[in-house]
């Protein structure tokens, strides 16, 4: 019988037989507990990948796939793309299980994220490949979801018997093993390249822990598509048991599933996530272990640094990247890591909190993805959630649970796998065994003890064993750069720590926006009327771009509403483009989702047309909006504008084109105000924009190359016409190539060097 996602399960009855109440508690801190007959976790891509291609060959009659991304083009791992080459790749894969059982339906679900994210990611868009692949294997996007939000959730469920969950995609540059040798030949992406070593965990589970996730994940499908999934039949006595060859961590077990869903179309916010990290670390005894991507949740920091200002507190060991995979993320991400560092540092008085970064044998740092957090020996949690603010109240989250309860029958049983996974994990970083690390920790009776006795160079330099290991984070003292004095933040974290558009935990509003842009009591007292200006430009600014998302006006902002209306714009000619052109100008400044402009122009105009005017149309309407930030708001910034919008106005004016350029290829803010606030800062008009030039021409390009002719192929869809679509594509993954290089982590690191010598 199927469950709504509202309905409330009860507790396990051994829940409640005495001792502690649990942590897991369906409600508060959980969505659901419900039992598995099986539990497994999967540390490392390899393994999961192997898990995951196997309970797909088993699938007799619905496979889900949710995720934040996913790559057609992924192979399940070096061995499985040998043996079967390219038809064991994702999307053949699934091809290839559907037409040999005709009961099978595959349905793939990833976050409609911008054309402007998709720099290393598979360009061809999902209703081409949705088109060319089998009509039982169906894949959507999802873009139900507040501004700036993603959906992050990670699942596979295969006949609601089999579910996975974790911080995996089945995407490029993932897969490693847990050797994460320098050089293995088999890390390579999809054409060919290789990449860093890559650290991450999820969860296997079956039984009504599976069917759970299986009704969470047609939930997400209905919300994105309208399309109302069935759940598969009951399984019959003569199928076989779908669960991988993979051996179980655990036997009978409860499953608790942990969500994040932000308010958003009526529907309340669910905050399970953070709920149950603040209790897990609130009613730690000994030690708390966490694997994470980003570090930069303001509620857990507060949690830990109470924790940690005890005199018999908790040990806190936070394993960590060195750096962010991009130099964006990193910008945006790090001053903030760096920010909460320095506060638990002030915190531990008793010297209980460590962040540490895993290097392999040679000292490259792995690329660390996971999302695992261990409480003593009590609680094991793996998933999609990071501890950042956005993934407990922004993105849409989940994560699953094992509880060892106290006074339960499986207590005992729970708390050796607990701590084994801990252990393992821990000798996975140091080149140790389990153990090693287990018979350490039985000595010293500390988790930040054992890591300084097994990890022989902790301080730095090259391991004599040849063994990975665990080095610190550096963490660094805040100096100002424009003037400020010693103590102050820099620049860089002026622009990104404090401003309410960079890792939010709830949608951003239009007071949001004031509150960034009115200023701080004790450094100016404007006048009255400056004060209610600049409110009412604010807010004038949200109302229209609320109008858009919001009232019936959004009918008007949909590519296929309107497309017929720029068709009469093209067969104008000369003047029907520069009629566009004015539209780009209006448009903006009316809030108009620029990027619908862009994609309806490179259709109605065709790709060469469509390119030369929606660049113009663009930068045009930038420039503008640039001169009109400039004459009606520059002195108004400078006198009035406090001190986040003056270190975002200095740190716009030193960072010049390259800054602008990146800012266009992931924007933090809508472009409209983007471009009032350069306008306003001490950015140069010629540095503006050529940046803005160069920031948008691969996406402007992208989808005027490719949008036209994919229109065109969607209405006659006719072999030639398909075959040009696709190369077309290529040249847009080539373009894509091209502004990686140039604006990612590596030609940033070649810039670098080269200004160094």
């Amino acid at each position: 019988m199927s469950t709504t996602l509202s309905e409330p399960i009860p507790e396990p009855a051994d829940a409640r037989n005495g001792g502690e109440d649990p942590l897991l508690a369906p409600g508060r801190t959980c969505w659901r507990v419900e039992p598995a007959r099986r539990m497994a976790c999967l540390v490392d891509a390899d393994d999961y990948f192997r898990a995951v291609h196997a309970a797909l060959a088993k699938a007799r009659h619905q496979i889900l796939l949710i995720g934040w991304d996913f790559d057609t083009r992924m192979a399940f791992g070096p061995e499985t793309a040998a043996r079967a080459g390219t038809a064991d790749r994702l999307g053949p894969y699934l091809d290839r299980l559907v037409a040999a059982r005709p009961g099978l339906r595959a349905h793939v679900l990833k976050w409609d994220f911008s054309m402007i994210f998709a720099l290393e990611r598979e360009m061809i868009p999902v209703f081409v490949i949705d088109w060319m692949s089998n009509p039982r294997v169906s894949f959507r996007v999802d873009g139900r979801h507040p501004r700036g939000a993603s959906h992050h959730q990670k699942l596979v469920v295969v006949d609601d018997r089999v579910a996975f969950c974790g911080g995996l995609d089945l995407t490029a540059r993932r897969w490693d093993t847990r050797r994460h040798l320098d050089d293995d030949p088999g890390r390579v992406d999809p054409g060919g390249a290789p990449y860093a070593p890559f650290h991450d965990a999820a969860m296997a589970v079956d039984g009504a822990a599976a069917a759970a996730i299986g009704t969470l994940a047609r939930e997400r499908w209905r919300r994105a598509t309208g399309e109302t999934l069935a759940p598969p039949p009951p399984v019959g006595p003569e199928e076989p048991d779908a669960w991988p060859d993979v051996v179980p961590s655990l036997r009978e077990v409860g499953i608790g599933i942990a969500r994040t869903d932000p308010e958003h179309e009526g529907r309340p916010e669910v905050r399970e996530v953070e709920a149950l990290y603040l209790e897990a670390i609130r009613r730690a005894r000994r030690s708390i272990y966490l694997e994470t991507q980003y570090f930069t949740c303001e509620r857990v920091a507060d949690a830990i640094a109470a924790r940690l200002a005890e005199p018999d507190g908790p040990e806190v060991v936070v394993i960590g990247p060195h750096r962010c995979s991009g130099w964006l993320e990193e910008e945006v991400m790090g001053p903030k890591r760096q920010k909460i560092l320095r506060r638990l540092r002030a915190r531990d008085r008793h010297g209980r909190f460590r962040l540490l970064v895993p290097v392999t044998a040679r000292g490259t740092p792995k690329n660390v993805h996971a999302k695992i957090a261990v409480i003593d020996d009590r609680l094991l949690r793996i998933g999609s959630a990071n501890l950042n603010n956005r993934s407990m109240g922004l993105d849409t989250e989940c994560d699953l649970a094992v509880e060892a309860v106290p006074g339960t029958a499986r207590e005992a049983a729970t708390r050796r796998v607990v701590a084994g996974l801990r252990d393992d994990l821990l000798a996975e970083h140091l080149g140790r065994t389990a153990a090693e690390v287990g018979r350490s920790l039985e000595e010293t009776g500390s988790l930040v003890a054992t890591i300084e006795a097994l990890g022989e160079a902790l301080g730095g330099g090259a391991d004599a064993a040849g063994r990975p290991r665990l080095l610190p984070l550096e963490i660094l003292e805040p100096a100002g750069d424009c003037g400020g004095g010693p103590g102050e933040e820099n620049e860089i974290e002026g622009l990104l720590v404090d401003s309410p558009l960079i890792d939010p935990e709830r949608p951003v509003r239009a007071e949001d926006l004031t509150r960034m842009l009115l200023p701080d009591h004790d450094e100016a007292r404007p006048h009255r009327r400056f004060l209610l200006a600049a409110g009412a430009l604010v807010l004038l600014a949200g109302a229209l771009l609320a109008l858009w998302r919001f009232t019936p006006l959004s009918a008007f902002a949909d590519v296929d509403a309107i497309l017929g209306w720029a068709e009469g714009l093209a067969a104008m000619g000369p003047a029907g483009m520069l009629l566009t052109i004015g539209l780009f100008v209006a448009g903006s400044c009316a809030m108009f989702p620029v990027t619908v402009m862009i994609a309806v122009t490179a259709i109605a105009l065709g790709p060469l047309a469509g390119f030369a005017t929606a660049l113009a149309g663009s930068v045009l309407a930038a420039a503008i909006l640039f001169a009109l930030g400039r004459f009606g708001g520059r002195d108004l910034v400078r006198r009035f504008g406090g001190r986040t919008v003056n270190r975002i106005s200095r740190r716009l004016g030193q960072g010049g084109i390259l800054t602008v350029a990146v800012l266009r290829v992931m924007p933090v803010a809508p472009f409209t105000v983007v471009n009032l606030v350069a306008g306003a800062s001490h950015l140069r008009f010629t540095h503006f924009v050529v940046g803005t030039l160069v920031g948008m021409t691969p996406g402007v390009l992208a989808f005027s190359l490719f949008g036209g002719q994919l229109e065109r192929a969607l209405r006659d869809p006719a072999p030639a016409t398909v075959a040009v679509a696709v190369l077309l594509g290529a040249a847009a993954i080539g373009l894509g190539w091209i502004a990686n290089r140039l604006f990612g982590p590596r030609g940033t690191a070649q810039r670098k060097d080269g200004e160094a010598a």
